[in-house]
């Protein structure tokens, strides 16, 4: 049926509908999302984390360069599967919203507010001519007034509140074990020893310890932070 549809012009257009109600450069979209690198999301009793695998290609490439953790503000950050590019845009988006919003109210933005800006730039892009969906997904995480949260973005604009999710690929075999093994009364230390072994698990031989990066946010401090180099390995060896 796609195949028929691909002939026939509907996925030539972000506009245009399919027959069966389809928008095909989305799902087309959806799948560059698949073929990015995994990125898992979640939110611990003392704070939110975030744990991704960078996909280093080659052993003379300085890894310290490949950025897939950003920070948009004191006490929110995100990370992305898919095209990053993309996904740069949108979070240098979020973070002149969260500047404007302090410097308009003299007050720290939401991570819910950040989230629904960036969604509705997402959903622009999926009903204007000449235009293409952003082929990204993003995990915001942040600890505001109301507490730690996690969201995950898809490139059509919608988003959802998760306990603890992945995107990229293998995201179903890591939500499959974050679904059995994952608690909300995890410490972001024992969040960071569950992320890894998770992707240890579904990567197998594509699995490389210094392609980990990893971030949190304490609930008390409300600072982005990264996770030292020797905290990741100490929770790989485990």
């Amino acid at each position: 049926m796609e195949t028929n549809h691909q002939a026939m012009g509907y996925d030539r257009a972000i506009t245009m509908f399919s027959p069966d109600g389809r928008l095909l450069q989305v799902e087309y979209a959806k799948k560059t999302v698949k073929q990015g690198s995994s990125a898992i999301g979640m939110v611990c009793k003392d704070g939110v984390l975030l744990v991704t695998d960078k996909r280093l290609m080659s052993k003379l490439l300085i890894k310290e360069s490949v950025e897939k953790i950003w920070q948009i503000d004191d006490h929110i950050a995100a990370t992305a599967s898919g095209i990053l590019s993309d996904a740069r845009v949108l979070i240098e988006h979020a973070q002149v919203k969260a500047q404007n919003n302090m410097i308009t109210y003299n007050n720290k933005v939401d991570t819910l507010s950040v989230v629904k800006d960036v969604c509705q730039l997402k959903q622009v892009c999926t009903q204007s001519g000449g235009l293409r969906p952003f082929g990204v997904s993003l995990l915001v995480v942040g600890v505001d007034e109301m507490g730690p949260k996690l969201f995950e973005t898809d490139p059509i604009g919608i988003y959802f509140q998760y306990k603890a999710t992945a995107i990229g690929e293998c995201d179903t075999e890591i939500e499959e074990i974050l679904d059995k093994e994952y608690k909300d009364t995890m410490t972001i230390e024992q969040g960071l020893d569950l992320a890894v072994k998770a992707l240890k698990k579904v990567l197998g031989k594509n699995f490389k310890t210094e392609g980990i990066d990893a971030a949190y946010i304490k609930t008390e401090e409300k600072m982005f932070k990264r996770i030292d180099r020797k905290e990741i390995e100490k929770s790989i060896k485990k």
